[in-house]
């Protein structure tokens, strides 16, 4: 595992748990509002953490944390992530796996070994527009079965989508709406230009409180619950 940070406890990452956050080092996508350029960009990677350093923590806190998450980065890239989900599934802890989808047999493997708990995929845009917003050569159709898998896995999971103004709108939201008909949750992240990945979106904006409930009640057209973050 190549892991870039780690955070001993978060309130808010794991809906209703107090969990630890991984941080992988890695991804294939170079959106230019990545808010962790730390862990996407190999020319800003730091000394990885060793992940006995985290496990034995993590013995520590039993009964103390309820679940770890996995996030990155894009952890499915990590060759031992299997692994390291078996550890810490071992020791008694929830997990949670944050995904870009872009390697829906990893996280089909994940479901089938029993290794995630909760599962939060980020949907950057309609399938169209993915390779535009991405800055990849994602095939867009990894994204749709990453999406099928998890609706149907019978595991929690969130969809979630940063918006940045000027870059998706309206008529992309209803795409994506589409894309995920049906599903228990997504939520809309509000862009804060204070760390990207390309340091342009620095100067760009986020919509109103306004457009994102006009937005929100959008979704909610199409998927069971949508909110704001």
């Amino acid at each position: 595992m190549l892991i870039g940070g780690f955070q001993k406890s978060s309130l808010v990452d794991y809906p209703g748990k107090i969990c630890a956050i991984v941080f992988t080092q890695g991804c294939g996508f170079r959106c230019g509002y990545c808010h962790n350029p730390e862990l996407v960009d190999p020319k800003k990677f730091t000394e990885p953490i060793p992940a006995e350093e985290i496990l034995s923590f993590l013995k520590t806190r039993k009964g103390k944390l309820d679940a770890v998450e996995i996030t990155g980065g894009e952890p499915t890239r990590q060759a031992d992530l299997i692994e390291f989900l078996q550890k810490i599934k071992e020791l008694g802890f929830l997990v949670k796996l944050d995904s870009n989808g872009s390697r829906p047999e990893i996280i089909q493997k994940v479901l089938d070994l029993k290794l995630a708990d909760y599962l939060a995929m980020d949907v950057k845009a309609p399938l169209e527009r993915y390779q535009e917003i991405t800055n990849s050569k994602i095939d867009p159709g990894k994204i749709k079965q990453s999406v099928k898998i998890i609706m149907n896995s019978g595991a929690d999971y969130e969809f979630r989508t940063t918006v940045v103004k000027g870059q998706l709108g309206p008529a992309d939201f209803a795409k994506i709406g589409e894309l995920i008909k049906g599903a228990k949750l997504h939520i809309f992240q509000k862009f804060a230009p204070s760390k990207t990945n390309d340091p342009k979106f620095l100067k760009r904006e986020t919509y109103s409180d306004e457009e994102f409930e006009e937005f929100r009640q959008l979704m909610e057209q199409y998927v069971q619950k949508c909110f704001v973050r």
